[in-house]
């Protein structure tokens, strides 16, 4: 690691999580490592809301290592199913549960449902502690609004994404290039808003 950037923990083991955010970070002062080199265990996502459950990992990986930590809590939320999956999104069809299996799971409770009536966004929620007691951690976050759709479109992305559909570009989101993803995700708002954040803190 290089002397003159800051390490931030990433409280994430998802494997698309961590590609996006390399991706999306690789411009910024700091440098982000996985907690998986730091042994960091997984804490129970407890939680109510995004917020809570960002807060809950973010402060286990500063607890677990000493050093500032970031955790993301995403989702999405899909009109037709009063917010679901929303909070439960990663295992939405049961803990452990594939990406097919939770796509799966969320076209059939979509069953009959028109197009018109498959909104849907993502969220995603940020958490910079600088450590395990910090008073005041930054929370960011971004939206992303689409639909769901029939039938999966696209190879790049992870989770929901050959099923959401993006009005603006008229395509899946695993269609588009990960810089464009990057640019126009709700991971990408929120940490876009992440690095102004640290960077009026760190001019204060």
């Amino acid at each position: 690691m290089s002397d003159h950037k800051k390490t931030i923990v990433l409280a994430s083991g998802n494997p698309g999580k961590l590609r996006e955010f390399a991706q999306i970070l690789q411009s910024f002062d700091f440098e982000v490592v996985p907690q998986s080199q730091f042994n960091v265990p997984d804490v129970p996502e407890t939680g109510l809301s995004f917020v809570e459950n960002a807060l809950i990992k973010a402060r286990n990986a500063a607890q677990h290592t000493g050093l500032p930590a970031m955790s993301d809590d995403s989702g999405i939320e899909v009109d037709a199913l009063k917010g679901a999956p929303g909070i439960y999104s990663a295992r939405f069809a049961g803990e452990g549960a594939s990406d097919e299996e939770n796509n799966r799971l969320l076209l059939e409770k979509l069953k009959g449902i028109p197009e018109a009536k498959r909104t849907a966004r993502y969220h995603c929620v940020i958490v910079y502690m600088h450590h395990t007691t910090d008073p005041m951690p930054l929370i960011c976050q971004g939206s992303w609004e689409g639909r769901i759709l029939h039938e999966p479109r696209g190879e790049n992305g992870f989770g929901y994404d050959p099923f959401f559909y993006v009005p603006t570009h008229d395509c899946a989101s695993a269609e588009l290039s990960p810089d464009v993803k990057n640019q126009l995700s709700h991971r990408g708002q929120a940490l876009r808003a992440l690095q102004a954040a640290l960077h009026r803190n760190a001019q204060s």
